[in-house]
């Protein structure tokens, strides 16, 4: 068993007809615990029923509450989505909300000099507030896993190769990595030469890049690993992404082979797609029987 703890956003997705509780943090934080880890995650709701509901959401699923802090003058986040033909999401993010003002807290601090990794995305970071108590946090951290999720205009490239100057891992979808490779001055089109350019800038060590349908691509210590995917009905594309990169975090943290973690982690992924929300439960069985691999 792992100790993880995940920080930024937890909210509301709005969708026409219905809502779900996500945010990328929450997304990974729950499914890392699903898979067996201890995980907590560092947050902050508003004094509503919305924040109530996710405190209580995420205790039921056992993921650690103890660094969700509460705001009486900002509500719980929320974010209006809207899929397209193929299931693919659109948002549109309120802000302020209260998880843009997330505070460093003496407890959080000793917790996670003691976690084995930490997992940060860029959208918490579009407050300064929340961004330098993100900072203060990575500082301590011993494994830092950087979840790129480019939001307009929720975001500035400086702060992205800030961001990623402090990762141990980084894990971006196929437009995001050309879009910030072209920032910071790559001349190629692929995605393998920009993996091994960021990789080199940036002294990752690892990075992964999803590609929708097509599966994703790993690169660890020079070598790459590719998965083209699995062929599935997507319902939506919610939260995908959030369970593939907690499947594969796991799968690297317990010292698996890339090449098995790669693959559980793209099983997970397109199970999520076939599902409403971000988070449906999956279970070993269905895990199992979807490719009829000994996970």
């Amino acid at each position: 068993m792992k100790k993880i703890i995940c920080f930024g956003e937890v909210l509301w997705d709005v969708f026409p007809t219905y809502k779900k509780i996500g945010g990328a943090p929450l997304n990974v934080a729950v499914r890392l615990q699903s898979l067996g880890n201890k995980v907590s995650l560092v947050s902050k709701i508003g004094e509503d029923e919305d924040g109530d509901n996710i405190v209580q959401f995420l205790t039921d699923k056992n993921v650690g509450v103890e660094h969700i802090q509460k705001d009486a003058n900002y509500q719980t986040g929320s974010v209006s989505v809207l899929l397209d033909d193929t299931g693919s999401a659109s948002y549109t993010i309120d802000f302020p909300r209260a998880w843009d003002y997330i505070d460093v807290t003496d407890k959080t601090k000793k917790d996670i000099q003691a976690s084995d990794a930490l997992i940060y995305g860029s959208l918490a970071t579009r407050n300064a507030h929340t961004k330098e108590s993100l900072m203060q946090l990575l500082s301590l951290a011993r494994f830092k896993v950087f979840d790129v999720n480019l939001r307009v205009p929720h975001y500035t490239k400086t702060l992205l190769k800030e961001l990623m100057q402090e990762a141990d891992f980084i894990k971006f979808n196929d437009e995001e990595i050309l879009e910030i490779a072209e920032y910071l001055g790559s001349e190629f089109d692929d995605i393998e030469n920009n993996m091994k350019f960021i990789a080199s800038v940036t002294n990752t060590p690892t990075i992964c890049v999803t590609r929708g349908g097509d599966g994703a691509l790993l690169f660890q210590n020079d070598q790459f690993y590719d998965h083209q995917g699995y062929r599935v009905q997507v319902v939506n594309t919610v939260g995908a992404g959030d369970s593939f990169l907690a499947s594969l975090v796991h799968g690297l943290l317990h010292g698996d082979d890339p090449n098995k973690a790669i693959d559980f982690a793209c099983v997970v992924g397109a199970l999520v797609t076939q599902s409403e929300g971000a988070n449906p439960e999956l279970s070993e069985k269905d895990i199992r029987s979807f490719t009829k691999s000994p996970f």
